[in-house]
């Protein structure tokens, strides 16, 4: 009986280069001797791996909101009927919780296929293949760097060389449960994997031009420059980001003039690095999902904005401007306003707050001076530099400009900061296994402390 590799819902065909679209593909199963015995099945799986990150499992929205959620002290409430949100707002998250749970598998579903994309390489035509290698290893890394932040003690904790990671699957898997019966590796050695995978893949990618929907070189570098902020090594950071800054600003993206007019848009802004494509007929965005309210699409208006967050900005600060009130007199955030609108996932200015926060701390002016890097960000939201920059500054800067864009948990543990009174290293500031993961494993798959 011959075996189903995946469904590629939607698929979108690649051209031979540059990832031009050709036309979509009925939602069919196809197996895997065909997929993985040409140039064009590879390329089509290498579609449906995007299609599983841009889920709303994923990149499409939830994995934002987690940690705007667990990073909320008391600047954000969730408002909505759903439990098991509202769970992960509170750190009070059943090891059952579905949301949890299908991010887990959504995000080994996407490994799993890039790891057959990386497997079957020789089928793919010469003039392609580092292309495609490269974005494989893009989407292989992300994923792990994503679960690794959520689902394991932070690298800045200080044990990541004995701590609990999460299992790092490197082959093909022909099961639907691409975890199980795996046991976890270390933080530091998922931390290892994912340095290699975006280190590799920014080094085939580079001589990609841009494009909208696909993984480029500065990309890569700019999730790598994240990495490298996440193990405090400021070095790494500060280099990647000029990398990716540089890359970036060769291949035509710039800062937008207009702050408000880097969301709610069906197509990239001037800025957008790499953003999840969202429309009618295709694409996820749980934060419109969540954060919105009926009149533009949204639910209820799940997530409100409190005052300890709103009272942050000058008065002068045009972001602020940005957020509306509904009819209940309640805040929400206009980054997500509108329906079927794409999802920023990197963009340039994060990378010049990168660059200034570790040139900064490290003393150096790499690429430009921590003053020169937050001026026009700052000039943008009508703001004047101060003559004297403080690190307190820069980060309430980067806070501001990134703020519930998904940054949150993870910039508050690198800080080691707490929120509602859970230390950045508290066992609630992690996500459970999913407990389905952890009975099939029968004792391999470890679970969480504290759950």
């Amino acid at each position: 009986m011959k075996k189903n590799i995946i469904i590629l819902s939607a698929a979108i065909l690649m051209a031979g280069s540059c990832g031009k679209k050709l036309e979509i593909l009925p939602t069919q199963s196809i197996e895997e001797e065909v997929v993985l015995s040409t140039d064009q099945g590879v390329k089509n799986l290498l579609n449906g791996a995007y299609d599983m990150v841009s889920s709303s499992s994923v990149y499409g929205g939830d994995l934002f909101l987690y940690s705007e959620l667990m990073a909320s002290d008391g600047e954000l409430r969730w408002e909505g009927t759903f439990n098991q949100p509202r769970e992960i707002w509170r750190k009070d998250i059943l090891t059952t919780n579905a949301y949890v749970r299908d991010s887990w598998l959504d995000a080994y579903e996407a490994i799993n296929a890039a790891n057959n994309i990386l497997g079957a390489l020789d089928v793919v035509n010469e003039d392609d293949r580092d292309r495609v290698k490269g974005e494989a290893l893009f989407i292989r890394g992300s994923m792990f760097f994503e679960l690794v932040k959520f689902f394991a003690q932070p690298y800045a904790a200080g044990n990541a060389g004995s701590a609990p990671g999460i299992p790092l699957v490197l082959e093909p898997t022909r099961t639907d449960n691409v975890s199980t019966g795996r046991p976890r590796n270390t933080v530091q050695e998922v931390y290892t994997q994912v340095i290699a995978d975006l280190t590799e893949s920014q080094s085939l990618l580079t001589p990609v031009g841009y494009n909208d929907e696909y993984a480029n070189a500065a990309a890569a570098a700019a999730q790598l420059s994240r990495v490298y902020l996440q193990m405090e090594n400021y070095q790494g950071a500060r280099d990647q980001a000029n990398t990716a800054i540089n890359l970036a600003e060769d291949m035509g993206f710039g800062l937008a003039g207009n702050y408000a007019t880097l969301f709610n848009n069906s197509s990239n802004s001037p800025e957008d690095i790499f953003a999840i494509q969202v429309s009618a007929n295709d694409g996820a965005n749980d934060m419109h999902l969540f954060w919105s309210i009926p009149e533009f699409g949204g639910r209820d208006g799940d997530v409100a904005i409190l005052a300890k967050h709103l009272n942050l900005y000058d008065e002068d600060d045009n972001r602020f401007n940005l957020f509306y009130e509904d009819d209940a007199e309640t805040i929400r955030s206009g980054k997500w306003k509108l329906q079927y609108r794409n999802l920023p996932n990197i963009r340039l200015s994060e990378l010049y707050l990168t660059r200034a926060e570790a040139n900064f701390r490290l003393g150096t002016s790499v690429g430009a001076t921590p003053v020169a890097d937050i001026t026009p960000i700052r000039a943008r939201a009508g703001l004047t530099t101060p003559g004297t920059l403080t690190l307190d500054l820069i980060l309430k800067e980067r806070k501001l400009e990134l703020a519930h864009e998904g940054h949150g948990l993870h910039d508050l543990k690198r800080l080691k900061r707490s929120a509602d009174g859970f230390a950045f290293n508290d066992p609630k500031m992690v996500l459970p296994i999913p407990q389905r993961e952890v009975d099939a494993a029968k004792g391999i798959l470890v679970q969480n402390e504290g759950y």
